[in-house]
């Protein structure tokens, strides 16, 4: 039973990996599309923008619910992903004891 659940919680870890990296991709990808680096009208690139942006939003949008206004400055990927880098830990803290 212990090497069925320890190979859960590597699958669930290689999947909090791989959405760390979409948020590293949508936000990269928000800031050149700010500062005018990349164009939306390129299909790749509006393909790419619109799968993180539908991957990440709704995380992102019930964390917005939590923080205070900020302004322009927007800190729900970072709390997003220190939530993930917390959970990482415990699971890995978990499996290793196990």
């Amino acid at each position: 039973m212990d090497v069925v659940l320890v190979n859960i919680l590597k699958v669930v870890i290689v999947a909090l990996d791989i959405y760390q990296w979409i948020i590293i991709v949508n936000v990269v990808m928000s800031w050149l599309v700010s500062f005018n680096v990349i164009n939306t009208s390129n299909q790749f690139v509006a393909m790419v923008m619109d799968f993180t942006y539908r991957a990440t939003e709704p995380v992102y949008r019930r964390i917005r619910a939590i923080l205070p206004n900020m302004g322009g400055i927007d800190l729900s990927p970072v709390v997003v992903l220190l939530a993930i880098f917390l959970i990482q830990g415990i699971l890995s803290d978990f499996m290793y004891r196990m």
